[in-house]
């Protein structure tokens, strides 16, 4: 999932974007997820942070994807830091957890550069 797709608006999101959202979503409830009314003074939708977005993704893998083990994604980065999309793994087997959260670990330790 590229961050870039959402606008900070729904109305400005193109409908190639739209459709690519929902079929790799699966469906249209990204849009409850990325885009909320409960804090806006005037009752419009704003975008989410990613972080809302990128936790709504992870238990949608585990809860209706059906994977048993999805470790939190590793953000990846331009050479500015800038975060250019999240990279997920999802498995039913822990040694594969295992090896994976080894790896996204020793990612994360690194920091930006």
């Amino acid at each position: 999932m590229n961050r870039s797709v959402l606008w900070k608006v729904p109305e400005g999101v193109d409908e190639d974007q739209i459709a690519r959202m929902n079929a790799f979503w699966g469906d249209e409830s990204w849009k409850t997820v990325a885009y909320s009314t409960a804090e806006n003074l005037f009752g419009e939708p704003e975008k989410q942070p990613n972080a809302a977005i990128v936790a709504a993704f992870q238990e949608r893998l585990q809860r209706v994807a059906g994977f048993t083990r999805v470790p939190p994604p590793i953000p990846m980065r331009n050479s500015n830091g800038g975060v250019i999309y999240y990279l997920f793994f999802a498995s039913q087997k822990d040694t594969a957890q295992n090896i994976v959260s080894d790896i996204f670990n020793r990612y994360r330790a690194h920091g930006v550069r």
